[in-house]
């Protein structure tokens, strides 16, 4: 099954060399990077705690962010250890700078998908809407530059979602509102 998997993925990344055009991908890089470190995250999370009313949902995303981040990258990536797709590379196939850490799964998904996973239990759908939209290029920006597998992003999706949802749940039978 495993090898089947492998199989779908690395005939996923062959595609992906083939759209690659100059203003797509400086967009792609340029997507990718607002998910390094969970910087745009973080940023609309400082948005959501300026408002009082809508300070719950920034401090559900700080947590959901954190158990994403603990699940993914502390436990799961050095449990699987998964090489990524773009150390077998040559370099001017490159479009960043070659990660050093393990790929599966996607931590950019995984965190994007954890805020979506909360915003869309405590948000309107106007200010859902564009998150998930964000989260979703984030996603296939990581395929798109060949960093991760497509099961590196679909595992990242379900885990950062599930990471939302389980705290936005936690929260709602914890902190009265």
């Amino acid at each position: 099954m495993f090898g089947r998997i492998q199989r779908i993925d690395n005939k996923v990344l062959e595609r992906m060399g083939k759209i690659h055009k100059p203003a797509l991908n400086k967009l792609m890089v340029a997507v990718s990077r607002a998910g390094n470190v969970g910087f745009v995250w973080w940023a609309i999370c400082a948005v959501f705690l300026l408002r009082e009313e809508w300070r719950l949902t920034g401090y559900n995303i700080i947590i959901a962010l954190t158990l994403s981040h603990i699940m993914g990258e502390v436990i799961i990536k050095h449990l699987v250890k998964r090489v990524r797709p773009c150390h077998r590379l040559s370099e001017d196939e490159q479009l960043i700078n070659r990660p050093r850490f393990y790929s599966f799964p996607s931590g950019h998904t995984t965190a994007s998908f954890a805020v979506v996973g909360v915003v869309l239990l405590r948000c309107r759908m106007i200010t859902f809407l564009p998150i998930l939209i964000l989260a979703a290029l984030i996603g296939f920006s990581r395929i798109y530059l060949r960093v991760h597998y497509l099961t590196d992003v679909v595992v990242g999706v379900l885990l950062g979602f599930v990471c939302g949802v389980c705290t936005v749940l936690v929260f709602n039978a914890v902190v009265p509102v």
